[in-house]
Parts: structure tokens; C-alpha cells; sequence
């Protein structure tokens, strides 16, 4: 019995889970830490709470269930350990609570718990109790499907949300998570994407960080809804065949005092050296991969996200940062002089090995921005173990290619043929994300050189060139349909664009990129060696062309060409291997995509030998235009 009325007592048998804990062996530390409903004689509103305080001097819970009295439920510290618990009857689901926590100086902190599984709506900032258990999944046929695939051999077109700003109410409140498994579902279906990655959910303070800067590495946002509300949105998608990635970020976090930094005084999840600790890059505060029990918080994050939410794969972002010392303070150096973060890199290979330990058909994606060797490369071969690493030197080359005059990309021909000779040196995403379309840099239509339709041309060349390229899909929301204006995240994507002709018709041409992504095995089935790509023709700088082809497992190949200059080229000679008739299966300057090109033309080869090859077709290639071409099997 504790003061003033209120039931609670200490737990007989938590050390062994507290002694595993500050081991680093706890995987699964979010079935420990935090705050738990449990089995007491048949109630169903007694909850266990523990947390991680090890300097503490005391530990107080306060919350909506003692009326926040600051001194009636005293934590105790399990024996040995740094963590402190309580088991109190009479809390329900969505009551308030912080610890109150006394440190050595007899400084008060009052903070959100680290591993809540809901808080409060922002500007508020206390962790709710939440019972997670118990939600009812209809996705089994998704996952059984999941255990078939190999990741590596099928076609992944991921489309990049963020769930503040794909789409608004009038009076621009957001969506909720259940009003998006209705819209965002149908939308992302309708337009034949393989996965949806959200931009980061874990629980943040300040909107403009876009979920980048987090604190509640248990909890999905509550700008949405529940955290049962985000299942529901997950297990929609799962129905819908539709895999969900979550962005998430390990490498840092917000200094918002309610959250973990000096969270009990002391720096507990950053490093004791400020230095290490504060990312001069972004204002917040880094992790130290150091302590064991800072390495078990983010290992059984990523394992929580599976485990409770069934995502299907993770984007660790800013891996760069992880990786090296100075990228967020450029004066941290090693002792020896050198930037290479080892203690980090071990974090990566434990959490890549501890996440395929327990979900071996999951995806881990880095988004790392150097040459650092062997990202996608397995632990056990010297690699760091990651699925599949983002493309950025591809995706900074095309951009700044495409921006250019045509007159001068004739003197910049290797932006379109460097990039082979690294595809296949890691296992690439190609993206079009967020970050290319904000801060001043333009939408992906106004990064294209030229005028209005122009513009337009050259998007579809680009996405075509895209989709042909060795290496899975990636674009952000408002790509589709050419979006004029850069992302803003405090409105909903310009979805009045689609009134107009030119908008609608790129939105249709990429859905038809999907989709013949999804159907042409040549387009995904060999993408880690040449075995699946050959160029046919990389040397004409001069008229700006590239061709080349697409194989499969089976020798199965597609042709793709392509016009870099708005000069059409008629009459063009292309090799191909095998008489017969050849035609374009998708052409991105045909008038049903608002290209000039009304009707596709079939090309009979020609017995004269070019580029290696037995035969040739002579191709009308129009300005700006991009085709795939197939032969035709009678």
C-alpha cells in the first residue's frame, strides 16, 4: 500500500533482465523497460514501469493516476543496476506520465520515458500509457509471401511520404493514420509502387525536423493517431501487397530537455565527452555507441518496429555520420589522426546481424553519402552488412547533368557512363528523395534545363533512364506528377497540378513505369553484375546517346536509347543480337504521355553488322526522347 491510498510495489525478479540489459544482450529490452500492463490476480490496470537512470540520486513517478503528486510513488533501483521500477495498480490506457528524477547535484529533471510506446500531441511532451499487445493482423498472406522472395531478385519502386504533407483537410490539419490506410493506400496502388517508405514516425517535438530530430524511439508519432491507428495504416498496405520501409535515425537526437539528453543529470545517451556528444552539424546530441546499454536502446528499436509494427525494412539514415568522427564535428579526430568511428561501425554490424538474426527477409538501407567500401557487402565477407545502400553519386551526377545547357553536356558525357563502373560495386537504390527537392533546390521538373514543355520531355527522359538503370526505385511524393513548386512540409502536395494536361500525363507515364518495371524481368532480375547490363552504345558524346541493354536470368534482354540533346536523331543505328521485328514497349515522347510522338513504329533489323552485333535497327529517336525496346517473339 503506498501513500495516501495508492496501490503499488517493487518487482522480486527483474535483476537477471537488468544484469542482461547493462550486458548489451538485451535484444528485445522494450518487453523490460517502460511502462507494461501485466498479469495481477485478474486486474487489468496494473502497470509496471522501469527505466534507466544510472546516476540518478531518486526516482519519483508522477502522472495522471497519482494526480501528479511529485513524492507518492517512489521508484525503487533494482539491485545492481542502474534502472529503477514500480508496479502501481489503478492506471488505464492514455494516462500522462513522466519520472521525476533527482540527480546527484539535487537538480529536478522531469522526463518522458525512453521507451514509451505513445505520447502526448505536441506542444505537449509526456509519455501515455499504452497497451500495445493484442492487435489483430490480417496480414499473414503478406508475410508468407515475404518469406518467398528474394530481395534480390525482384522489382522494389518505393515511393517516399511524408505523412504531414502528402495530403491535408481544408483547414490543413493532417491526415490521420486511419484516413491514410483509405487515401494513401489507394493511391499507392493505383500507381503500382512495390513499397512505401515513411519519412521518420518515431515520436519527434518539432515539425520542421520532419521527424529527423526524434526522442520516442518506441512510439509513432501522435500527430496521427494511436500507435494501433499506424498498425492498421501498416497492415492496410500489407492487404494491398505493398511493403512499408520506416526512415530511422540512430545516429542522433533532439536537445528538448523532456527528452533523453541529460537524462539523469549526467550524459547517459550521449557521450561524457561534449566534444563526441554534440553534432555541431545539426544542434542536437549524438549517440555514444560506447555503452552497452545505449547500443541495446537502438538495437531494440529496430527490432521493435518489426516485431509490433511488421515493417519490411529500415532506411538508416545519415550513415555517413555513424561512419565518420568529423562529419559532425569536423574537429574529431582519432587519436592516431584519422575520422573512422570503429565504435560505431561495430554498432552497424551488431544491429545489421541482430535485425537478419530475427527477421532474415527484412531490408537494412543505408543512406551514406561517401565511398566508404563494402556497405551492402556481408559481415562475415568484411562488409558492414546493409541490404542495399541509396546511389547519391548517380543521383547528384543525372541532376546536375540534366540541369545543364545540351549545348555543353556533349564536354560532360561520363556523368552518363562513370556511373557504370560502380553500379554493381555495392546493392544500390536510385533515388529521387526528399532532400533533392527542398531548401532552394527546386522540384525535380525545375532542375531540368529549358522551357515549360521542355521541362517536361526531359522528366520523362530522366525517369525512363531511371527505371532502366541497374539499381531498385526510389521516388518522393509529388515526383510522380511533376510538381512545380519545391516540397513544402507545412502544406499538402499541389494535387491541383493534375487538372492540367502536361501533370496528369507524367503521372500516367510513371504509373506505366511501374508497372513495366514489375513486368520485364530484364529490368530487375540482374542487378549485382554485368551479367544483366551490356552498353551498346556509350561513345556518341558528341549527339549526346547512350543504348544499352537489359538482361535477364534467362538471356532475355530489352533495349533502351536514349537522346540527351533536343535534336531528334532519325534513322539511328542500333545493334541487336537476333533478326526479326523489334518493338518500343514504352516511349517517353508519346502524346499519351504529352510527348509529340502519336504512334510507335516497329523496326525490322537489318542484316549489317554495328556495335558488336550481328544486326542493326535503325530507330527515330526523337529530342529528349528515351524508349525500351523488346523484339518480338511470334
Amino acid at each position: 500500500m503506498g501513500k495516501e491510498g495508492l496501490l503499488f510495489h517493487y518487482s522480486e525478479d527483474l535483476s537477471l533482465y537488468a544484469h542482461i540489459y547493462h550486458e548489451g544482450k538485451n535484444d528485445k529490452s522494450y518487453e523490460f523497460l517502460g511502462a507494461h500492463f501485466i498479469d495481477d490476480e485478474g486486474r487489468d490496470d496494473v502497470v509496471r514501469f522501469a527505466v534507466w537512470a544510472p546516476n540518478a540520486k531518486f526516482v519519483n513517478l508522477i502522472g495522471d493516476f497519482n494526480e501528479w503528486h511529485e513524492f507518492n510513488l517512489p521508484m525503487k533501483r533494482i539491485s545492481g543496476s542502474g534502472i529503477w521500477e514500480i508496479t502501481v495498480q489503478g492506471v488505464k490506457v492514455f494516462d500522462a506520465y513522466k519520472y521525476r528524477i533527482v540527480t546527484q547535484n539535487d537538480e529536478i529533471r522531469y522526463k518522458a520515458d525512453p521507451y514509451a510506446f505513445h505520447a502526448e500531441e505536441r506542444p505537449k511532451s509526456a509519455s501515455k500509457v499504452y497497451d500495445i499487445r493484442n492487435y489483430e493482423w490480417n496480414d499473414l498472406k503478406w508475410k508468407n509471401r515475404m518469406k518467398k522472395i528474394d530481395l534480390y531478385n525482384t522489382p522494389i519502386s518505393i515511393y517516399e511520404v511524408n505523412l504531414s504533407s502528402w495530403k491535408k483537410h481544408p483547414n490543413n490539419a493532417n491526415y490521420s493514420y486511419i484516413e491514410l490506410a483509405d487515401d494513401l493506400v489507394k493511391y499507392v496502388k493505383s500507381m503500382d509502387y512495390t513499397h512505401v517508405e515513411f519519412m521518420p514516425i518515431t515520436e519527434y517535438p518539432y515539425d520542421g525536423s520532419w521527424g529527423y530530430q526524434a526522442l520516442g524511439y518506441f512510439a509513432p508519432t501522435s500527430r496521427f493517431g494511436t500507435p494501433k491507428d499506424f498498425m492498421y495504416l501498416i497492415d492496410q498496405l500489407h492487404q494491398n501487397g505493398i511493403g512499408v520501409i520506416i526512415d530511422w535515425v540512430p545516429v542522433h537526437f533532439c536537445k528538448d530537455d523532456h527528452g533523453l539528453a541529460r537524462f539523469d543529470g549526467t550524459n547517459c545517451y550521449e557521450s561524457v565527452n561534449e566534444e563526441k556528444a554534440n553534432n555541431i552539424a545539426w544542434g542536437t546530441l549524438n549517440f555514444d555507441y560506447s555503452k552497452k546499454e545505449v547500443v541495446n536502446f537502438l538495437i531494440s528499436s529496430a527490432l521493435f518496429w518489426h516485431d509490433y509494427y511488421h515493417i519490411d525494412g529500415i532506411r538508416v539514415d545519415a550513415v555517413a555520420y555513424i561512419l565518420y568522427t568529423d562529419f559532425s564535428n569536423p574537429n574529431l579526430k582519432n587519436e592516431d589522426g584519422t575520422n573512422i568511428n570503429k565504435e560505431s561501425i561495430e554498432f552497424i554490424k551488431k544491429l545489421n546481424t541482430k535485425v537478419y538474426e530475427y527477421f532474415p527477409n527484412t531490408m537494412m538501407i543505408a543512406e551514406e553519402s561517401t565511398a566508404y567500401p563494402h556497405i551492402t557487402m556481408p559481415i562475415d565477407k568484411g562488409g558492414l552488412g546493409f541490404s542495399f545502400k541509396w546511389n547519391m553519386g548517380w543521383m547528384n551526377d543525372i541532376i546536375k547533368y540534366m540541369n545543364m545547357d545540351p549545348i555543353f553536356r556533349k564536354d560532360h558525357h561520363n556523368a552518363l557512363t562513370f556511373t557504370m563502373t560502380y553500379a554493381f560495386s555495392e546493392n544500390y537504390i536510385l533515388p529521387f528523395s526528399h532532400d533533392e527537392v527542398v531548401h532552394a533546390k527546386g522540384s525535380m521538373l525545375n532542375k531540368m534545363f529549358g522551357d515549360y514543355n521542355n521541362r517536361f520531355k526531359q522528366l520523362r527522359l530522366l525517369y525512363t533512364y531511371m527505371f532502366t538503370h541497374p539499381g531498385r526505385k526510389l521516388l518522393f511524393m509529388g515526383n510522380e506528377f511533376a510538381q512545380y513548386d519545391e516540397w513544402d512540409e507545412w502544406s499538402e502536395l499541389s494535387w491541383e497540378l493534375l487538372d492540367f494536361e502536361s501533370h496528369a500525363k507524367m503521372q500516367a507515364f510513371v504509373k506505366d513505369l511501374n508497372k513495366l518495371y514489375k513486368k520485364e524481368k530484364a529490368l530487375y532480375e540482374v542487378e549485382n553484375s554485368f551479367d544483366g547490363f551490356n552498353w551498346i552504345e556509350h561513345e556518341n558524346a558528341k549527339e549526346s546517346i547512350i543504348a544499352y541493354e537489359r538482361i535477364d536470368k534467362k538471356g532475355n534482354k530489352v533495349i533502351c536509347v536514349f537522346n540527351f540533346t533536343p535534336v531528334d536523331r532519325p534513322a539511328y543505328p542500333i545493334g541487336v543480337d537476333k533478326s526479326g521485328n523489334y518493338s518500343i514497349i514504352i516511349n517517353s515522347d508519346h502524346n499519351r504521355y504529352g510527348g509529340d510522338t502519336k504512334r510507335n513504329k516497329y523496326f525490322r533489323s537489318i542484316d549489317e553488322p554495328i556495335h558488336g552485333k550481328d544486326y542493326r535497327i535503325n530507330v527515330d529517336i526523337p529530342a529528349y526522347g528515351g524508349f525500351i525496346i523488346k523484339r518480338k517473339i511470334k
